[in-house]
């Protein structure tokens, strides 16, 4: 098993800095051939004053270049999954390589012209992303194809407690490709039983919502075997994971703070909401004054929408919204979350969100302070009293303020169970750092272009679901 292991992640790093190459190859190709001839080219005024250019590379100086390009190359990729390969399905890898492959080449766009010290042409760098796409389209079906030809889907047995399994079933069902259910026991059966069980031929076990007394003696014994564990999580655990490590002479402890973000922390995340949403602001004006006028056109109505919603501590504010749905949208006075092609979304409104463009008054919330960038998103009060009833622990989300995007969006989905949601919110409040937060945002705007993250729920999700 250890061996198979290894060799999984041998392939999986030589395929990718394959991938990697073949990207920067087409790069240094037209830096070569067009790119550097610009630079190096001298230009003169009519005046007869150089202006820029003549900038001259030797051997070390075109590995640096392409070194930078290299880098970043990997850094984006890394970030955006471009690089997961047999992981994410080929599609997912490929639609991570264009915002990587997009990203790289904007920046080395403005690399260049800081060289030439002014805008060169635009054409050579399509050409150099339009080739890129090709390659990374055929590099991600190929090296997933042979990544599955080479290794079986793993074999896993599947333990659960007293909850339903449908759920998590589905979910590694939805990846055959890479998971096989071939059975399933409940802790009902006897552990004795499960032990001797989890030493068949499978290639992991599943530990689905094990009361506590059971699953920690099950960890202890497939990890102790070499027995690959996935356990989903509880709430604790996701607590306990962004813990500090302490030392009590020569006893380890793990110190859970009441406030998990720094004061630091907390100052510099408060200074980079302020200069984005500026920034956001003057960029976005064109677009939402567009969309303010063809929401007034379209049936007269107001084009805002606020609505209360809570942040930090639970206080209460209003939150601006581009209009979507129909002025009667909740006549009835009754909260609800919007569900799979609800009527009472606008043709306009139906645009709007699947674009986010709705979000973007959201921008004026950042600025006064009762939003951030990134952190869970705000509920409304309603639904947040509807979700305490069926889990308590739905009130830790709100240690902090509340976010524009957040871990459970980039992580989630529109349509996640709640407590699931809560979970991923907890992760980021625990783990905190400025380096997550920029992290996020660089895969908000993936997230932007993907249609299951802006998918309404469906009628039995609407009510908080808690498994613990």
């Amino acid at each position: 098993m250890k061996n198979v292991e290894s060799a999984k992640r041998i392939l999986v790093l030589f395929l990718g800095f394959v991938g990697l190459g073949m990207q920067t190859a087409v790069y240094a190709f037209f830096w070569f051939k067009t790119y550097y001839p610009i630079v190096a080219a001298t230009r003169i005024s009519q005046d007869g004053y150089v202006l820029g250019g003549g900038l001259k590379l030797y051997f070390r100086g075109h590995l640096l270049i392409l070194g930078i390009y290299f880098i970043l190359l990997l850094f984006f990729s890394n970030t955006y999954g471009g690089l997961k390969i047999g992981y994410l399905k080929p599609m997912d890898v490929f639609f991570s390589q264009i915002f990587a492959l997009f990203m790289v080449n904007f920046i080395s766009y403005f690399q260049i012209s800081l060289l030439r010290n002014w805008l060169v042409t635009v054409t050579p760098m399509v050409m150099i992303f339009l080739i890129q796409l090709a390659i990374s389209f055929l590099w991600a079906y190929a090296t997933n194809g042979l990544y599955m030809k080479i290794f079986r889907p793993r074999r896993l047995l599947l333990v659960s407690g007293i909850y339903p399994v449908d759920d998590i079933t589905h979910k590694f069902n939805m990846r055959k490709d890479k998971y096989d259910i071939v059975k399933s026991m409940n802790i009902s059966e006897g552990i004795e039983k499960i032990y001797e069980e989890c030493l068949g031929n499978y290639d992991g076990v599943i530990i689905w919502d094990v009361p506590s007394q059971y699953r920690n003696g099950l960890v202890k014994y497939c990890y102790g075997r070499n027995i690959r564990i996935y356990v989903m999580p509880k709430i604790t655990d996701v607590l306990l994971k962004g813990s500090t490590q302490l030392h009590l002479f020569d006893t380890p402890v793990l110190l859970l703070r009441e406030y998990a973000i720094k004061v630091e922390q907390r100052a510099i995340k408060r200074v980079i909401d302020i200069v984005l949403s500026l920034l956001l602001i003057i960029l976005s004006s064109p677009v939402m004054l567009i969309t303010a006028i063809a929401i007034k056109l379209y049936d007269g109505g107001p084009v805002l929408y606020k609505q209360v919603r809570c942040t930090q501590n639970r206080r209460e504010f209003k939150i601006m919204k581009f209009r979507s749905m129909r002025v009667d949208a909740e006549k009835d006075g009754v909260a609800r979350l919007a569900s799979k092609n609800d009527s009472r979304i606008t043709p306009i409104g139906k645009f709007i969100r699947k674009c986010r463009i709705d979000e973007l008054p959201q921008l004026f919330n950042i600025l006064v302070g009762d939003m951030a960038f990134i952190g869970p998103r705000p509920e409304r009060p309603e639904i947040i009293a509807q979700y305490l009833e069926e889990m308590p622990e739905f009130a830790f989300r709100m240690k902090v303020k509340a976010g524009l995007a957040g871990y459970a969006q980039v992580y989630g989905k529109y349509n996640t169970t709640p407590y699931d949601k809560l979970k991923l919110d907890l992760t980021y409040i625990e783990n905190y750092s400025v380096w997550l937060d920029i992290k996020l945002m660089l895969l908000t705007v993936k997230i932007l272009f993907t249609p299951d993250s802006t998918e309404g729920v469906d009628d039995n999700q609407i009510t908080a679901q808690k498994n613990t």
